[in-house]
């Protein structure tokens, strides 16, 4: 078995947290194995913990027409979350969750080797680049940490909350893809 299924089965056994006991399915990520760009979310809703797969709910279906805007392939890309098990009420993840689940991240960023992860919302970016992270404060930059290049923008449901938020978004959709297409916009700071 390959290293990227032996995590799936890893995943979809997973008892490391409470989180477990009420969940319907795992949902580890999907997405090409050879993407240049990962996707992180905080963590499944409802429609996600049905089905088995990330970002389908009313926010993924807003992620799809962001992505389609921008002309990026969901299949491009490699889409997963923080935690793999759905929260009780889709609230925010515990720490102990998150400490929990991120090993699984990190294997699943080791095999892919993606060039840049973008972290979708607070959650993703306090538990991927920074725990003091402020998704105001770095939404929108390119920032290389420990060899890693990431971005920051606001999670498609916080788009579905506060319209205000949205042309932000797409312009940091927009980044996303001139960085993919190589252009050299893409300047970034080193931390």
């Amino acid at each position: 078995m390959n290293p990227y299924d032996e995590l799936l089965q890893e995943i979809q056994g997973c008892s490391r947290c409470h989180l477990a006991a009420g969940r319907l399915n795992t949902v580890p990520g999907e997405g090409s194995l050879q993407a240049d760009v990962m996707l992180v979310g905080e963590g499944p809703g409802a429609d996600e913990d049905a089905s088995g797969r990330p970002f389908v709910g009313k926010a993924g279906q807003l992620l799809d027409r962001m992505l389609e805007f921008v002309k990026i392939d969901r299949s491009a890309v490699y889409i997963a979350n923080v935690i793999k098990c759905r929260p009780p009420g889709n609230r925010n993840p515990l720490s102990e969750e998150v400490e929990a689940c991120l090993p699984f991240l990190r294997r699943q960023v080791q095999i892919i080797k993606p060039k840049l992860i973008v972290c979708m919302g607070s959650v993703a970016a306090k538990a991927v680049m920074d725990p003091e992270a402020m998704i105001s404060k770095i939404r929108g930059e390119f920032v290389e940490k420990k060899g890693l290049l990431f971005f920051a923008t606001y999670h498609p449901a916080a788009l579905l909350r506060n319209d205000d938020l949205k042309w932000d978004s797409w312009r940091d959709f927009k980044k996303i893809k001139a960085y993919m297409d190589g252009e050299t916009g893409a300047e970034h700071e080193e931390n």
